[in-house]
Order: structure tokens, then sequence, then C-alpha cells
């Protein structure tokens, strides 16, 4: 039987924090428990974001905790042809569809629908896509691409339900609200997700998948942010034929303030607590695993 394989996989854009090496720890803890294997894998698909020097100060960070990985690392950005394929196969199958409204658009047509009443929203509080993409014509479609315009491959939710049927995934951890074991995936919940952009050749729903199923990943370790977004990586899981992994949610490391820590709040990161005298021991007492 083969061992297990788990992975840590963070974006290079910006510098990691307690939070990335809570999950990463858990990770190596789970790895050494079951004799299994540590993938590291960069998710750098946003070029607009990532950083070369942010990909350095994930290897050294890491390496300063102790952490060590299987070589060669898989970084996103090397892989775009993967991502192409497994689109078109959901191409292929008529789930796909080009929504041209810009981000800005949505929000008009949001508020326009909640002057009379609350338009529904994903897990995590975005509006659901309120467009008529969907309903474009072929010519119509074929005009818009010509002319140059900007747009989104979107995932055809409710016909993709159909075709899927009904889903769960195995959660070794815990949900937000405490959910474990076989939980009921609904997709449905996020309405019809970007799966590509014309300038944006995959989304993190599509080539996570991807990636962990050319990758063998057996467990899945990541926070309880990434919870939700598991009923639709289940279902691009299926329509794609790719093998079920198990998931283990773990609870956030939270600021004083009770926040999630992020990079984009400027959350305290390995390099400062590092610089200030901090320890590879001292990290892993900070986030509990003493």
């Amino acid at each position: 039987m083969a061992p297990p394989v788990f992975r840590f996989a963070p974006s290079p854009n910006g510098l990691l924090h307690l939070g990335h090496a809570y999950s990463a720890l858990l990770n190596v803890d789970r790895a050494r428990e079951t004799g299994g294997r540590l993938l590291l894998r960069i998710e750098d698909i946003d070029v607009t974001r990532c950083r070369p020097e942010y990909e350095t100060a994930i290897y050294e960070d890491l390496a300063w905790l102790g952490i060590a990985w299987e070589t060669p690392v898989r970084r996103q950005s090397e892989h775009l042809a993967d991502y192409h394929a497994a689109l078109e196969k959901l191409v292929a199958l008529g789930l796909v569809y080009h929504a041209f409204e810009s981000r800005a658009e949505i929000a008009r047509l949001v508020a326009e629908r909640e002057v009379d009443a609350a338009w529904p929203r994903d897990p995590d509080g975005a509006p659901l896509y309120p467009g008529n993409g969907k309903s474009l014509s072929a010519d119509e479609r074929a005009r818009l691409i010509q002319s140059g315009m900007p747009y989104a491959l979107r995932l055809d939710m409710a016909t993709a339900c159909r075709r899927a049927a009904t889903l769960a995934w195995h959660e070794l951890g815990e949900g937000p609200d405490g959910e474990c074991g076989m939980v009921p995936a609904r997709p449905e919940a996020w309405g019809d997700v970007i799966l590509a952009r014309k300038e944006t050749p995959t989304s993190y729903h599509l080539s996570v998948v991807v990636d962990d199923a050319l990758q063998g990943v057996s467990e899945i370790v990541r926070g309880q942010d990434l919870f939700h977004a598991t009923s639709v990586h289940r279902l691009l899981q299926v329509l794609l034929g790719l093998p079920a992994p198990a998931y283990r949610h773990h609870p956030l490391i939270r600021d004083d303030g009770g926040r999630k820590l992020s990079k984009s709040t400027g959350s305290t990161g390995l390099r400062e607590l590092r610089n200030a005298g901090a320890t590879p021991a001292s990290i892993r007492r900070l986030v509990g695993l003493d």
C-alpha cells in the first residue's frame, strides 16, 4: 500500500505568518505520524501579486522551521497546460460558459436586485453571479470575444450538480460548526463559480483539484476557511473523474481581535518573529503544537 501523501501549498504573494506555520507543521506532523510523504506546491497563478522574492522567502522560512519536502517543487505557473486540459473537458461536457460583465457591472446588477430583496451570497459572503452570460446566443458571444471584451469562464452550476448527483467528502478534522465524518457537499451555494478568465487560464478551484490529483495527494490538511470550498472541489473531482482525497480542516490562528491572520492585513510574519528572537520551538508553542 502506497504511503499517504500530504502537501503544503502557499501562494508567494506575501510573507508567511503564524497561520501558515501552523498549517505547514500540521502537515509535517501528519506525514510523520503516518509514514507519509510531504510535498510543497507553489500556487503562483496570480501574476499580479506573486513575486519571486516571496517564493524565496517561503523556502527560507520553512527550512528555518525544520521542514523538509520532496523535490522538485510543483509551481502552478509551469503547468498551465494541465489546467487547460481539465477546462476543455468541462467545456466538452457543456458545463462552461462565457460571462462578460466586469466586477463593477456585477456590483451594479446586485445593487439593482437588492432594491426589492437581499441577493443571495456564497459562503464567503460574495454575491452570486447575477449576469446573463448563460443566456447569450452563440453569435453574440462570438461577437463579444472577437471584439476583445474581457470575460470569465463560469461553471454552469445547476447543470453540473444534476450531472454529479449526490456529493459528500470524508472530513477527518472538523468544520466551523463541528462537522466531521461524511459531510454532504453543497456546491450550489457558490453559484456559477469562475473557472478561468481571459487573462488568467485557471482559477484556484480548478487548479487545486487538478494538482492534488496529479500529485497523488491523499489527505489535504488546510484551514477551516476553505471548508465550504470543498463542496466545489468535490464537484469538480467528480466531473473530471479525479480521485477523492480525505480532508482535515483545522481551526485558524487568529489575532487579538479574533480575525484570522492575513497577508493583506499585515499580520506578523515568521521573518519578523525570527528577527525578534523566536525559535522553531517557540513557534510551535505559539500555534499550540508544543
